[in-house]
């Protein structure tokens, strides 16, 4: 685990806000979480091991812009499920996004940047996000404001892995035996995490009426 240490060049730890310290590497897992379930808490385990983060904040979204209102649970209900889902000590789930009022990525990471300037941030996404990438808004700025950790997410591997956002940052792609050294360097940087398949998915939960409890 990485200590934290204070902006100036002492070591004593200087608090930033809830939940961050100066240095400290933080993972950013996004998603509407309807409902969260045991893969997010995997891969949320798996990059706190592998990119040796010291903590990951799951960002509920109030209303992902790229999916349908229809079929969504209400937020506080969302946002009760991950906790109970999370049951960690290093995952911390938020409703950040609905206290600062943003809507996209690329204005949830710039608020956070600019709250938290000394921390790390390391943004976390499955392989099927990278696909859908350039349709976020102002895409390329986040791959630019902070760096990415892609996980194997089949069957879309191969396809985010040829597509339009991997092929444009192709050169700043970080080797995967560098992972735990992805949250110190300068975005643009980005790196693809072969892990096994989880088999939970919300599509599945949902259809199946199953909710966290």
């Amino acid at each position: 685990m990485t200590h934290p240490v204070s902006v100036a060049a002492g070591r004593h730890r200087v608090h930033l806000g809830a939940g961050a310290y100066a240095g400290q590497r933080i993972g950013l897992l996004g998603g509407s979480f309807n409902p969260a379930h045991e893969g997010h808490a995997y891969i949320s385990q798996e990059a706190l091991k592998r990119l040796g983060l010291d903590a990951v904040w799951w960002l509920v979204s109030p209303q992902n812009p790229l999916k349908p209102v229809a079929g969504m649970a209400a937020f506080a209900d969302r946002l009760a499920a991950a906790r109970r889902v999370a049951s960690h000590p290093r995952i911390r789930v938020t409703d950040i996004e609905a206290r600062i009022g943003t809507r996209y990525t690329a204005d949830t990471l710039a608020a956070l940047t600019r709250r938290y300037p000394a921390a790390r941030f390391v943004w976390l996404m499955g392989a099927d996000n990278l696909v859908q990438l350039p349709s976020w808004q102002r895409w390329s700025s986040i791959v630019n404001s902070v760096v990415i950790a892609v996980f194997a997410r089949r069957p879309y591997d191969s396809n985010a892995l040829s597509g339009k956002a991997a092929r444009r940052f192709g050169y700043c792609r970080v080797p995967i035996g560098a992972a735990a050294t992805l949250a110190d360097r300068q975005p643009p940087a980005w790196l693809f995490l072969p892990l096994r398949r989880h088999p939970a998915a919300a599509t599945d939960l949902r259809d199946a009426g199953i909710w966290p409890v």
